[in-house]
């Protein structure tokens, strides 16, 4: 069987998903802080996969981007995800690099920069997130979610046409 009308509302399903967390991913305060170099924003895809017996949508990004959905429990915050900080802290060079391309710095008290370097800054940062984690985005999740149920009944409808399509009725 062919599926040809099922694999046309699998692609719109995946457009759908890939497009509406692009744009949860460069809206609001996510924009500042999620999308700094656009790597996440440009590395979500999909593809549609055919074995014999299946037909599926792949969703691919980023490894951190699962950890953005989904967060990351901390030390003293907890977040309802399969992800924790318990005795390993966030990697120092990936903040390193995020802290560079924000160009975050120290300031006193009168507001002015002071001379920390950024490796002290990736530190401070690093203990906080080992403590209070990373808070849940569901960037993905929730455009996944909304796609599952506005494309659900279509999908059906296509497999169905498809199935009657090759019976030649």
């Amino acid at each position: 069987m062919q599926l040809e009308k099922t694999k046309k509302v699998l692609r719109q399903y995946g457009k759908f998903v890939v497009q509406q967390s692009r744009s949860r991913l460069t809206k609001g305060r996510n924009r500042r802080t999620h999308n700094a170099t656009g790597s996440l924003y440009q590395s979500l895809e999909y593809e549609l996969q055919q074995d014999p017996d299946t037909l599926l949508v792949a969703f691919d990004m980023n490894d951190y981007g699962a950890y953005l959905d989904q967060g990351v429990s901390g030390t003293k915050k907890k977040y309802n995800t399969p992800f924790s900080y318990t005795n390993k802290k966030p990697p120092i060079k990936s903040l390193l690099s995020w802290i560079k391309t924000k160009r975050i710095r120290f300031r006193d008290k009168k507001g002015k920069f002071t001379k920390g370097s950024y490796r002290s800054i990736a530190f401070v940062m690093q203990n906080s997130i080992y403590k209070k984690g990373i808070k849940p985005t569901l960037f993905f999740t929730k455009p996944f979610e909304q796609a599952y149920v506005k494309y659900e009944k279509d999908i059906l409808k296509a497999f169905l046409k498809d199935a009657q399509d090759s019976l030649g009725l």
